[in-house]
């Protein structure tokens, strides 16, 4: 039984019965309700007398646009399982033909406009996946369900010729198999017709090359085969073909709807494509479109790009400039001299600190020297009770006595002359005339100090030279005598030449990069420089041309990368 939808209006009504017994005619009315309302296939088994077989019932509906526009139902004679489920492939086939057939038979501008949205819901399958493979498979799916096809495949042009990647209900199939190659030889077919083929053609057809479409109707046993070339503007992207059981064909409606989709996915499937290519493929891509429109008509402003950077390369190719090397650098006393303390004491004075200007003999610390003042008048008592002692002794031709006590005497005199040679250093005074670059004693009076420990570094005031930390990448351009210049950090805008005089073999590892110590002697006056400030130093090696000068250090990266990495 046939039910449909009633032309405007909301009710169904049977149209069609088989056979032609208006007593049973309510039998499929459950099952039809039911699928109906479901909007899905419905399978009822009724109740039988014991030892018999029960029936079976089957209901689908019919859809257009997602609306229910019907139902058919059927009830069949007790049958296997395998059966029953050949028997629902059927009834939903068939009822694929009544949606085209409810189509083909409504208003020409609605049917179009309905084919329209068929189309794109069939290639919304195709979009809903990343892959082509999964989409594409599932693209087939929904052709073959919709238009009640055997089998439907999905192809791509690579190299000149059809690569089959999709089949219909299907995620994995063997490429080499002869059906698959027989579809694949069909779709060649098509493409290079240009035009879709189908087979058996129809009567008013234009004649056409179908033997690739013979051969698979053979091979595969179907009733219709169709393919349908998928392009992008004039470029093949590849084919889809479809195959109809036995006994069916491919009217205008089903070609009209089979056009339509064709056309809408044709371009995806070239993105899809295209999204599957390697980064160098991609690479290639992009240049040859580049070089299309630099070479083409049109596009004056990538054709104006183009021949400004190919006058900037050739400029910066052959153009030199001066190939200097750039070092972090400071700028350090020729002359320095660390002042220490040359007694443990406390300290009492210090009228100088880091930064001050001093001349030479300039006191710049003093220490505490009362310990010592009382030290010595006790030395001195010593010698003077000392001396009395040696001449009593003499007096009393006392050998044995005089000589320890003029032992005594020397050792007290010995002590004494080591208190005033303390006394004497008690003041730190200035070597020269320079500027005390580090120490600040102003903020620890009354603070004990230890012998030996650093107070003060002095160095000269016209009398500098530069320390350059040069990278190790650059250390082998640089060599005696090179000239350069220095820019400080407190000084910005003011450069100080200078001549390189010594290479070191003294590295330093800080921040991940290792440098080398190259020392430099001003050439000319300081100025406002002062030892500890720091900037940058530019050495001048020569003049090379300037796209080495860019490019040499990621060129030398890349040979030692290489050469890690080589056998």
């Amino acid at each position: 039984m046939v039910i449909l939808q009633k032309p405007g209006e909301a009710v169904m009504v049977p149209v069609a019965f088989h056979p032609e017994n208006p007593v049973e005619r309510t039998r499929l009315a459950e099952v039809t309700e039911r699928a109906l309302k479901e909007r899905q296939g419905v399978v009822l088994r009724l109740e039988a007398p014991a030892g018999e077989e029960a029936r079976c019932q089957l209901a689908h509906p019919l859809q257009v646009d997602g609306e229910p526009r019907g139902v058919v139902g059927l009830e069949l004679e007790p049958r296997p399982e395998a059966q029953l489920r050949v028997a629902m492939r059927d009834l939903q086939w068939g009822s694929g033909w009544l949606e085209v057939l409810l189509r083909r038979h409504a208003d020409p501008q609605e049917a179009a406009r309905q084919r329209l949205k068929l189309a794109l819901d069939l290639v919304a399958a195709l979009l809903e996946q990343e892959g082509l493979n999964e989409g594409g498979t599932a693209f087939a799916t929904e052709i073959a369900t919709r238009l009640g096809c055997d089998r439907v495949a999905l192809g791509v042009l690579k190299g000149g010729r059809i690569r089959l990647r999709a089949l219909s209900h299907s995620g994995q199939f063997n490429k080499r198999a002869n059906l698959m190659r027989a579809i694949e030889l069909a779709m060649d077919e098509a493409v290079d017709q240009r035009e879709t083929v189908v087979c058996p053609p129809p009567a008013e057809a234009t004649p056409q090359v179908t033997l690739a479409h013979s051969q698979l109707l053979r091979e595969s046993e179907a009733g219709a085969a169709l393919t349908l070339p998928l392009a992008r503007g004039e470029n093949m992207v590849g084919a889809l073909t479809l195959e109809r059981p036995a006994g069916f064909t491919f009217d205008k409606a089903s070609l009209d709807l089979c056009d339509a989709v064709a056309a809408v996915a044709g371009p995806i499937v070239e993105l899809k494509v295209a999204a599957e290519r390697n980064l160098a493929v991609h690479a290639l891509d992009a240049v040859a479109a580049l070089w299309r429109k630099i070479s083409g008509p049109r596009h004056p402003g990538i054709k104006l790009a183009a021949a400004g950077t190919a006058l900037a390369a050739l400029f910066f190719t052959f153009a030199t400039g001066d190939f200097r090397v750039s070092a972090e650098s400071t700028v350090e006393g020729e002359i320095q001299r660390v002042i220490s303390a040359p007694i443990n004491g406390f300290v009492k004075e210090a009228p100088r600190r880091a930064g001050d200007t001093v001349k030479k003999g300039e006191v710049i610390g003093r220490f505490d020297d009362r310990e010592l003042k009382l030290e010595r008048v006790k030395l001195v008592g010593q010698s003077t009770q000392y001396g009395q002692q040696v001449r009593e002794a003499m007096a009393q031709r006392n050998r044995a006595q005089a000589g320890i006590v003029l032992a005594q005497l020397d050792q007290a005199q010995a002590q004494l002359a080591l208190i005033d040679e303390q006394l004497a250093r008690t003041e730190m005074v200035a070597p020269f005339d320079g500027v005390i670059i580090s120490g600040d004693l102003s903020q620890k009076l009354g603070a004990p100090v230890e012998r030996g420990q650093a107070l003060f570094e002095v160095a000269p005031l016209d009398s500098f030279r530069i320390a350059l930390r040069v990278d190790e990448r650059d250390f082998g351009q640089v060599v005696p005598g090179q000239k350069g210049e220095l820019a400080v950090t407190a000084i910005p805008n003011q450069r100080f030449a200078f001549v390189v005089t010594r290479i070191t073999a003294v590295n330093t590892a800080k921040d991940g990069r290792n440098t080398f110590r190259v020392e430099a002697r001003l050439d000319g006056e300081p100025g406002r420089l002062r030892p500890g400030m720091e900037g940058v130093g530019k050495v001048y090696i020569d003049e090379r041309r300037l796209v080495w000068i860019w490019s040499h250090s990621l060129i030398e990266w890349l040979q030692l990368w290489l050469w890690s990495w080589l056998p």
